[in-house]
């Protein structure tokens, strides 16, 4: 029904009869003669109707938005003065010599060239009129290109594209699962995945090397603009290679992934401990296109007068922090409150700041409602600690770490945006170095990553000091979003154990949950480690999209709801009685 895509056609077509088919995008009718602006997948096309052809001219004029239609006309050079340089198909029209309307269509709910100030949630009610958008067909197509060099890529190195189950059981990776009751083994629940992980450690202890999947991930977590409850992976896991060689491999994957489709050189990924990247940036996915950094000044304020500082400055779990702005004196009274604001969505209960008007005139040089509470010598040493300048402003957090951390980590963000701090566009890095455990706030440990991750020690030390050790983890970061994150896998079911009973464990939950595992790791695994990719964060980041729902065909809300289809929706006694569950409705309020 079509010899040419609507975006295909250039000057080179001139003379040329075609047939195209698409959509209406617009109908326009200039003194007589009407114009039709031919939309498909690959582009516009300007469709020219004159009366001299009666029943296509008519046809033409009846015409409206989304109509779908087929036309075979003549492709000639667009008139002197009315090129568009803006468009592919910019230098020519066709002249339409036969017009049949496949299908007509209703008016649209919104217009599919005016869709800035249509709510997002009316967009997803209509989300196959909202596919149609070229700014959304785009992104989906530069989607499929980016699997599809991925999956070159890997083919060429040797990995083998091997699914793995939907249903499963339940594991402990940090997130609620999906439960799907079973029919035929009433009472049993089977889950949906957060990953392929176990899987894919069993296909290197079957020998198969080289793995990898673009795997359907299910996580029933609080969504923002980066999550789904349904989200896609890159997974990839192989056997005999070190952590240094993985990242190295799968470093070559994005650089040459992002050479392919942007025409950009990555360059090499430097390596930063999470250490550093929390002391200095106050995240372990820093952006490193804003130049700022936090310095911990809590040595200095450990004997001043002002116990918001002197408090966290004492505190083992505590800190203090400056983070120094060039050129923020700038900065209003009310962009500071602003700012202060906030950082309380991250914890911080206030926001000190000092201007730097003079760094020579210790008393009158320094702007500041915290002046007065700081010895002379102590802010002498602060400035000098964080290399302030005049006109310079300097912001501190004062609190538990995390909390520090957190605020100043997102102030930090947020300033670059702000007041365009941005050194370049592309600013890739590898997080090393991650802690095996953190404390919870009961006391207890769970694991930075998942249960899986091999530590850099042996058993016993790992038992002797759990809050201390460090895991074979990696994330690979860019402009300050985690693209994957991976780890060399445990190999030997003694170090499995070890983890497991520090996660309080039992040997009987062990047994019930990962026998299989443990079994799997007696009969010689190879050692081995992986990583997982988000394809949809990935795509958004690439396109410069503001949200993955942008990158994905069908996503959902916020809240987990597919607006499209209403899911998820409630099914009737019959099913329930087959699945022998019972529905408790929530006591009302």
């Amino acid at each position: 029904m079509r010899s040419h895509y609507c975006g295909e056609l250039t000057a080179k077509n001139i003379s040329e009869e075609v047939t195209l088919s698409g959509w209406v995008h617009r109908r326009r009718d200039h003194g007589g003669v009407i114009f039709l602006d031919l939309r498909d997948r690959e582009g516009l096309t300007q469709v020219v109707f004159d009366p001299d052809r009666a029943e296509s001219f008519a046809l033409a004029d009846s015409c409206r938005s989304e109509f779908v239609v087929q036309i075979k006309g003549l492709v000639r050079a667009r008139p002197e003065g009315t090129v568009n340089p803006n468009m592919v198909t910019g230098e020519i029209e066709v002249l339409g010599h036969e017009l049949e309307i496949l299908n007509r269509a209703a008016t649209p709910p919104f217009q599919l060239d005016d869709h800035q100030t249509v709510g997002e949630d009316i967009r997803l009610k209509n989300r196959f009129l909202d596919l149609r958008r070229p700014e959304i067909q785009q992104k989906l197509r530069f989607r499929s290109k980016v699997t599809s060099v991925l999956r070159s890529y890997l083919d060429e190195n040797g990995f083998l594209d091997i699914e793995t189950p939907i249903l499963t059981r339940a594991t402990p990776e940090g997130a609620r699962d999906y439960l799907v009751p079973s029919r035929t083994h009433q009472g049993s629940f089977f889950a949906l995945p957060q990953s392929p992980q176990l899987f894919k450690q069993l296909l290197m202890v079957s020998g198969f090397d080289r793995y990898y999947q673009i795997a359907k991930c299910f996580r029933d977590e609080d969504l923002r603009a980066d999550r789904q409850p349904e989200f896609t992976q890159i997974d990839l896991e192989t056997s005999f290679l070190g952590q240094e060689e993985i990242m190295s491999l799968t470093e070559g994957m994005i650089t040459n992934l992002f050479k392919e489709l942007k025409g950009v050189d990555l360059g090499t990924f430097p390596r930063m401990p999470f250490a550093e990247a929390m002391e200095k940036y106050g995240s372990d996915k820093p952006d490193l296109r804003i130049p700022l950094t936090i310095e911990t000044v809590s040595d200095l304020m450990t004997e001043v007068d002002f116990k918001v500082f002197s408090g966290p400055a004492a505190d083992p779990k505590g800190r203090v922090a400056a983070l120094k702005v060039p050129g923020g004196n700038s900065l209003t009274r009310k962009q500071i409150d602003e700012y202060t604001k906030f950082v309380g969505i991250y914890g911080a209960k206030g926001l000190a700041y000092i201007k730097v008007n003079d760094k020579s005139d210790l008393e009158e040089g320094l702007q500041s409602p915290i002046v007065k509470f700081l010895p002379v010598d102590v802010r002498q040493a602060l400035l000098d600690r964080v290399e302030a300048q005049d006109g310079d402003l300097i912001f501190f957090g004062a609190d538990q770490t995390h909390v520090v951390n957190e605020a100043l980590g997102a102030l930090r963000c947020k300033l670059g945006a702000d007041l365009d701090l941005y050194t370049c566009e592309w600013a890739p890095l590898w997080v090393v170095d991650f802690p095996m455990f953190e404390e919870t706030s009961d006391g207890g440990i769970t694991a930075i990553h998942h249960p899986f991750t091999a530590p850099s020690c042996s058993p016993g030390e790992l038992q002797a000091n759990p809050l201390t050790a460090l895991s074979q983890a990696y994330d690979m970061v860019l402009n300050g979003t985690e693209l994957g994150g991976g780890s060399i896998r445990i190999h030997q079911a003694e170090m499995q154990q070890t983890v497991f009973e520090l996660l309080n464990i039992s040997a009987e939950e062990q047994e019930e949950k990962f026998g299989f595992l443990l079994d799997a790791l007696k009969f010689g695994a190879p050692p081995h480690g992986g990583l997982a990719f988000g394809l949809d964060r990935l795509v958004m980041l690439m396109t410069g999209s503001a949200s993955i729902r942008d990158v994905i065909a069908f996503p959902k809300t916020q809240s987990a709801t597919c607006l499209l289809t209403q899911a998820p929706g409630e099914v009737n006694e019959k099913q329930l009685k087959e699945l022998s569950i019972r529905v408790r409705k929530p006591v009302a309020e």
